[in-house]
């Protein structure tokens, strides 16, 4: 693996740890960013709505230039969303 894939892939641990210890302490994030996933899925640029909706209500910053860690968490916000529709 090439040192800018190692920082890359680093960075992206250390950002997703920073993540799962906001969630850990405060476990309203995820039910809240569940649910303003849920009500902006299918908006135009749903994905850039969700993030500034989470930004503004929680204590998760997704910035404008979103990093490989944010897109990860937006697709898996989808992925709940999907899953929790075949459920029914």
């Amino acid at each position: 693996m090439s040192s800018s894939a190692e920082s890359r892939q680093a960075r992206m641990i250390d950002e997703l740890r920073v993540f799962i210890k906001k969630v850990l302490s405060d476990p309203t994030i995820a039910v809240k960013s569940v649910e303003i996933a849920r009500k902006h899925r299918n908006e135009p640029k749903a994905n850039e709505v969700i993030a500034r909706e989470i930004s503004a209500n929680t204590t998760i910053r997704i910035p404008e230039n979103w990093s490989e860690a944010d897109h990860m968490f937006l697709d898996i916000l989808h992925e709940v969303l999907d899953d929790e529709e075949a459920l029914y």
